[in-house]
């Protein structure tokens, strides 16, 4: 039996969230159960909850992201959580931020195939591209690494007053409590637990928002972004 074979039909409830782009959504789900494990990028024992665990359970974060805003998802990996945001989200432009070129390239194909027309990709680590990307409303994650590394990375990428949404399991809150003080000194604000897709998905999906306020980043970020603003004007006057 091939992995495309074990992938579920998709349920009742995936007919709701993604709505026009349903179809869509079920062609995603084919590619990753073929491509996807094919590349390493998912692994076979996933095929079966693709929907439940990974499409539908990074949909919902929709329910919290603001409208017409910039979004970042940092590691995408996959496409996951920016793939399905943007197919319930048409009205956010969203960059896919991943430094494995293998990725990349299926990111890319995913993008064009699918017509994501306000999607971007980017080849990159966040630490890399600050001051070549514009800062963001929001920035994105799932399953990159614990919190208070993933705030080093995410939140200098985030204009000021922006806020980063990480999907996270059981470990939200510890992780949460153990990240306080990195969060503090990379200039976050603000901090809560979110819980998502509440008729759609369970367990639902457990979001945390760290948001920051008008030094993202914190003092250290806030020099390095003024320096690669000052080279990105230069760069542009020679052009």
């Amino acid at each position: 039996m091939t992995e495309a074979a074990e992938l579920p039909p998709a349920p009742e409830q995936a007919r709701v969230v993604f709505g026009d782009r349903y179809a869509d959504a079920v062609r995603y789900a084919e590619l990753l159960a073929e491509a996807g494990v094919q590349r390493g990028l998912i692994g076979p024992r996933e095929v079966p909850r693709l929907w439940e665990r990974h499409l539908l359970n990074c949909a919902v974060l929709s329910e919290v992201v603001p409208e017409g805003v910039t979004v970042c998802d940092v590691g995408s990996g996959a496409g996951l959580p920016g793939i399905p945001l943007a197919l319930v989200r048409d009205d956010l432009k969203i960059t896919l931020l991943e430094p494995l070129l293998r990725r990349t390239n299926f990111l890319t194909e995913v993008v064009e195939l699918l017509g994501l027309d306000h999607v971007t990709v980017v080849r990159g680590r966040a630490e890399e591209v600050m001051g070549q990307l514009q800062p963001v409303h929001v920035v994105t994650a799932r399953a990159v690494a614990p919190l208070d590394r993933l705030a080093t990375w995410g939140i200098p990428l985030l204009r000021p007053y922006g806020e980063m949404l990480a999907l996270k399991g059981d470990t939200a809150e510890e992780e949460l409590k153990s990240a306080a003080t990195a969060l503090s000194k990379l200039g976050a604000v603000e901090t809560s637990i979110l819980h998502c897709g509440e008729g759609v998905v369970e367990p639902m999906s457990t979001v945390v928002r760290v948001e920051v306020g008008e030094s993202p980043g914190g003092v250290r970020f806030a020099a390095k972004r003024a320096k690669a603003a000052r080279a990105g004007r230069a760069r542009r006057r020679r052009g």
